[in-house]
């Protein structure tokens, strides 16, 4: 059973950049395609970005796409998010995800490992 922890969240302020991590276990973490997905008071879980198993292949919502980094080390089984600018806007939940597909994912059903979310809080 693939488990996922992220970290990395907290409290900034418009602006400033934080880099949340992801560390994965039990499973064939390299083999797969990973995302971040996001969800703010009162909203649906929206898409934020992923990664293909290699790395190689990125896809971000166009909200973030100029902003926000993935990432992937799949020497060390951990996904990263590097987000800069953050806004306001950006304050959510964040979740980690893991497919069980090597290319690029958009859809929260195309992923069946979920982490328990950090908390992103941009004041302005």
């Amino acid at each position: 059973q693939v488990q996922l922890v992220e970290s990395g969240g907290g409290l900034v302020q418009a602006g400033d950049s934080l880099r949340l991590s992801c560390a994965a276990s039990g499973g064939t973490f390299s083999r797969y395609a990973m995302g971040w997905f996001r969800q703010a008071p009162g909203k649906e879980r929206e898409f934020v970005a992923t990664i293909s198993w290699a790395g190689y292949s990125l896809y971000y919502a166009d909200s973030v796409k100029t902003r926000f980094t993935i990432s992937r080390d799949n020497a060390k089984n951990m996904v990263y998010l590097q987000m800069n600018d953050l806004t306001p806007e950006d304050t959510a939940v964040y979740y980690c995800a893991g497919s069980e597909y090597r290319n690029n994912r958009e859809y929260e059903y195309e992923y069946r490992y979920w982490g328990q979310g950090t908390q992103v809080t941009v004041s302005s």
